[in-house]
């Protein structure tokens, strides 16, 4: 079976997206639509601008969401998913590829998302960091007993994980998983702590936009971050959408189900090759891909 699966944050380069834009008048017309949507050009940003303007969040959640959904509908014919995922912001591309979502309305949830999540992480100082080399478990009991906020935020892959929150709790949580045998405890360089209570103002502002906008059934599951399972069914999948940015990313345990559904082919659809590198860790024999708007999605 066909899965399709959408990068989120961090997947930025300066470029991204000007080849379907000179190649495909139907991207052509979607990257205009986009910056009448948000109105401010963000195509200059994303073909022209430097690492440091892309990194800006009301920038970067719209161009990865906007590489990734336009590339889907340039595939044309091919793109014919079996089920689909994203990682955190990918599952808003992965709900517009699937059609639950229409473009102009995940895009204006997507620009919303991101400015919501930049005010919460302007109201008190917080961050995330990388944890390479032990048990799931043993992370959640070392969070579970450091004091101040610090939770498991990624299930990346089997002995990569992500911890988000106060930036005290997060660096007293670093120095006790290097004690308990990690290979490395290293703070990330972002502007918040995402997929942490500490994103509760964020999800407060985001839930009203959700609620406020029609979801139609997709055209195949998508395993959400916050289940890691299979939904079909547009009022779960606006509530794990809601959840989805105070709740863990199970990224590894989304990937196990899908494999265990049938997924014998993961294409990732849009900037980067980060989560094919993540399947790949979480199960050795599955099949990775990337679009391409060349080879109209058949690698």
């Amino acid at each position: 079976m066909k899965a399709y699966i959408f990068p989120g944050q961090g997947a930025q380069f300066s470029g991204m997206g000007l080849d379907l834009y000179e190649n495909s008048a139907e991207a052509q017309h979607l990257f205009e639509d986009a910056n009448d949507i948000l109105g401010f050009n963000i195509t200059d940003i994303m073909f022209e601008g430097t690492a440091e303007q892309l990194k800006e969040t009301k920038v970067t959640q719209p161009a990865i969401f906007l590489h990734s959904v336009i590339l889907a509908k340039t595939l044309g014919d091919s793109f014919k998913p079996e089920m689909v995922a994203g990682h955190s912001l990918g599952e808003f591309s992965a709900l517009v590829a699937a059609g639950a979502l229409s473009f102009e309305d995940g895009l204006k949830l997507v620009s919303q998302r991101a400015q919501a999540m930049q005010k919460a992480c302007e109201l008190q100082p917080s961050t995330m960091a990388a944890v390479l080399g032990l048990e799931d478990q043993v992370v959640e009991d070392i969070c579970a007993k450091t004091e101040g906020v610090v939770v498991a935020a990624n299930y990346n892959c089997p002995g990569q994980l992500v911890i988000s929150g106060e930036v005290d709790a997060i660096e007293r949580a670093c120095e006790a998983m290097k004690e308990a045998g990690a290979r490395r405890a290293l703070v990330l360089p972002v502007g918040g702590a995402f997929h942490s209570p500490m994103m509760e103002p964020a999800r407060e502002e985001l839930a009203a936009a959700i609620e406020n906008t029609t979801f139609s059934k997709p055209n195949c599951p998508i395993y959400q971050n916050v289940t890691a399972t299979a939904i079909t069914d547009e009022n779960e999948i606006k509530a794990n959408l809601i959840s989805q940015l105070t709740a863990p990313v199970r990224w590894t345990q989304s990937v196990q189900q899908m494999i265990k559904d049938g997924a014998t082919l993961f294409t990732e659809v849009g900037p980067g090759k980060v989560l094919q590198g993540l399947v790949k860790k979480i199960d050795r024999e599955a099949q990775t891909a990337s679009a391409t708007f060349e080879t109209k999605g058949d690698e």
